[in-house]
């Protein structure tokens, strides 16, 4: 006895359609029909773009275990349905190995930092091994990429304590040379204030000696009769009286100057 049997295919989907378990054709999104019990909607498709993240452990060259985390993206390719139903009962099981695969012959030829510096190679490799495998099975790899990687905690504790040394050495270094900068600074400007306090000093003691010269150069055509040395005395008398004025007028003073 035959009877009509009501099915719904989804929008991005595709259903297969057994007649006596032989394939018959396929199920368009919307509403459909088979003729019970000879046909059967055996099962469907989408092609809705599928992420599968794969955790892949191994070791780098340099003996570091890591975990890296694989995220693939892929889609049916919808001439090619009959095959990516019947070809795999497990397509997330084929992908899985050939990520397994590549990243354990890829993995243990690159010490640790490269392995950080090599993400984009090490998906590209993931990405046209799968899709060289996956594309006669009736799937489309989209992307492949390298989301996490991830050492043993020791080791990136290590990692961090070598980049924290190295940048403490760098600190001290230019440090060092700021003070280095500072001493050699302070000692262009001590030498620099010598050089000007003897340049002062000088020119005060020239204008010194201009003025006693000019002073007895006078005294002499003022008074005659009188020699230098008169003058000379008279002029330390004085810078003496002066001396005593200046110090006896400052506070806590007891310093008294007299004369042998």
């Amino acid at each position: 006895m035959c009877f009509p049997c009501c099915f719904t295919i989804s929008t991005a989907e595709v259903g297969i359609i057994e007649r006596c378990g032989k394939y018959n054709r396929l199920a368009q999104p919307g509403l459909g029909c088979i003729v019970c019990p000879y046909e059967q909607l055996v099962g469907k498709l989408s092609f809705r773009v599928q992420q599968l993240d794969v955790k892949v452990e191994t070791k780098t060259l340099d003996n570091v275990f890591i975990v890296a985390v694989v995220s693939v993206q892929y889609q049916i390719l919808r001439d090619s349905v009959f095959d990516a139903f019947y070809a795999l009962t497990n397509p997330a099981q084929q992908i899985t190995a050939h990520i397994y695969d590549v990243m354990r012959s890829q993995l243990p030829t690159l010490e640790l930092d490269a392995v950080f510096e090599a993400k984009e190679d090490l998906a590209l490799a993931v990405k046209n091994a799968l899709t060289e495998v996956m594309s006669s099975y009736g799937y489309q790899i989209l992307q492949a990429l390298i989301t996490d990687l991830d050492p043993d905690q020791r080791v990136k504790n290590a990692m961090n304590e070598i980049n924290s040394s190295k940048r403490l050495k760098y600190a001290i270094a230019e440090k060092a040379e700021g003070d280095k900068i500072l001493l050699v600074k302070g000692a262009e400007a001590e030498a620099e204030s010598k050089y000007l306090s003897g340049v002062g000093v000088a020119k005060q003691r020239k204008a010194i000696i201009d003025g006693m010269r000019t002073s007895i150069a006078g005294f002499s055509e003022g008074v005659q009769g009188t020699s230098h040395k008169d003058i000379m005395d008279l002029l330390l008398l004085t810078q003496y009286f002066d001396t005593i004025q200046s110090v006896g007028g400052r506070k806590h003073c007891k310093t008294t100057f007299v004369p042998s």
